[in-house]
């Protein structure tokens, strides 16, 4: 049964508000996929906070219209999971990660910041550490020159208590 235009709208709506919010668009083939496996796959993006969904390419275009991600209405074509994200690397994470695992999901293309990707690019993409990752490297890096002249002072601390005694 389809959807009354009302529907529509909302559908379109709702994504628009997604898209609005987001840094990454994954596009990916889903023929062929069980639906337990389907199941696990939109299970994993909840919990990385990437929207995911199904839609009617229609209203994908409609959404993504005017938008930075407009170039993708191209690439909207065959039965297509939409997988989009706030952070930067997480849509691609999630369904690269899948693809691996599952032959059925063909990634198709996907848009980051404006720009298109093919394959290889959400790939690259998927590589790339989460903000938490880079942040907490980047803690290590600045605490490390602290840290070793704290060990500096101590050691100091620890002779000096030495010659005195």
């Amino acid at each position: 049964m389809g959807l009354n235009l009302n529907d529509k709208k909302a559908v379109v709506a709702e994504v628009s508000a997604q898209i609005a919010e987001a840094q990454t668009i994954v596009l990916a083939e889903y023929r062929g996929i069980q639906v337990g496996d389907m199941t696990q796959l939109r299970a994993k993006a909840r919990e990385s906070g990437v929207y995911m969904r199904v839609l009617k390419n229609t209203l994908a275009r409609r959404a993504v219209e005017g938008t930075a991600f407009a170039d993708l209405a191209s690439e909207m074509t065959g039965p297509l999971v939409y997988s989009i994200s706030k952070d930067a690397v997480a849509a691609a994470k999630v369904v690269q990660d899948f693809a691996k695992r599952n032959d059925a999901l063909v990634i198709r293309g996907g848009s980051y910041a404006g720009k298109m990707l093919d394959k290889a690019g959400v790939a690259a993409l998927a590589s790339i550490p989460s903000r938490e990752v880079l942040l907490s490297q980047l803690m290590g890096v600045m605490l490390a020159p602290v840290s070793g002249f704290a060990r500096g002072l101590a050691a100091l601390a620890t002779k000096k208590e030495a010659e005195a005694a």
